[in-house]
This record gives C-alpha cells, sequence and structure tokens, in this order.
C-alpha cells in the first residue's frame, strides 16, 4: 500500500468510519488507484436498511478524488474544500456493493484540470469485474489571495 489510511484521512476531509477508502495504491499526476474493503463493513455509516446500494459508490470515487488533488498540490500552499459538481455517463453494473466479496478498487482518471475545477472519468472493479463507470466533475474553493 503506497498510502495507508491514517495517512489518508490527513488528505482528506473525511475521518473515522466515513473515511471510506483503506489506502492509495497507486498515483500520479492524471491517476489515481485506491483499495476499499469498507463495503463489506456492517458498521459503514452509508449503509441504509442494512445494505449498501452501488450508488454509494460515487462517495468512493469522490474520495478517491479528493485524494489525488490533495496529492497533486501537496507542498504548494493550504489545500483547499473541493466538492462534487456533477456526475455524468454513470453506469452501474450491480444493485448492491456490499454483497461484493472482493476488495474495491477505485481508479480515476483526470480529463481536465484547471484551477478551480476538474474532470474525472471513474471506474469501481472488484475481481476483475467492472461495477460502475462514469465521469465526475469537482469544483474548489478559489486559492486565497
Amino acid at each position: 500500500m503506497m498510502i495507508e489510511k491514517h495517512k489518508l484521512s490527513e488528505l482528506i476531509p473525511h475521518s473515522g468510519a466515513m473515511c471510506l477508502l483503506d489506502g492509495v495504491l497507486e498515483w500520479n499526476e492524471t491517476h489515481i488507484r485506491c483499495q476499499s474493503r469498507t463495503h463489506r463493513d456492517p458498521g459503514n455509516p452509508m449503509r441504509r436498511r442494512d445494505r449498501l446500494h452501488a450508488v454509494c459508490g460515487i462517495e468512493y470515487v469522490s474520495q478517491a478524488m479528493a485524494a489525488h488533488a490533495a496529492l497533486r498540490h501537496a507542498g504548494k500552499g493550504r489545500s483547499r474544500k473541493g466538492y462534487l459538481a456533477s456526475v455524468r455517463n454513470f453506469a452501474l453494473a450491480v444493485e448492491r456493493l456490499d454483497s461484493i466479496e472482493g476488495d474495491l478498487i477505485i481508479e480515476a482518471d483526470q480529463v481536465m484540470a484547471e484551477d478551480q475545477r476538474a474532470l474525472y472519468d471513474f471506474r469501481i472493479s472488484a475481481e476483475g469485474k467492472v461495477l460502475m463507470t462514469g465521469r465526475a466533475a469537482a469544483v474548489f474553493e478559489a486559492p486565497l489571495p
């Protein structure tokens, strides 16, 4: 594991049970690949009625995007808050994540990045099967003067 959960929770605004990623497996300027086992945790805060619907994968992707942005800007001044602005071309191959036995692999490829926004293509897979794909846009706070 390149970056473990305890370090990851220092990079993103999510902590405790809401930090859904277990770590970063690899990353570079345009790509991040993360791993998670939290989809099988009965205490996962995203669960409703003892289920974790696959649409909750968007939160996993959002956290991977946040980690990527933080890693890209590490050492370049104060980190800025980011917000998920949109999700497009979203496709699910499963209904639930909690029934997936293998670890989730969350990948995001940065398609475009500007000072206050970024666009990523993403996919979540497990055991070689693609579970979801799509494109997500994030916006960031304006930099301090």
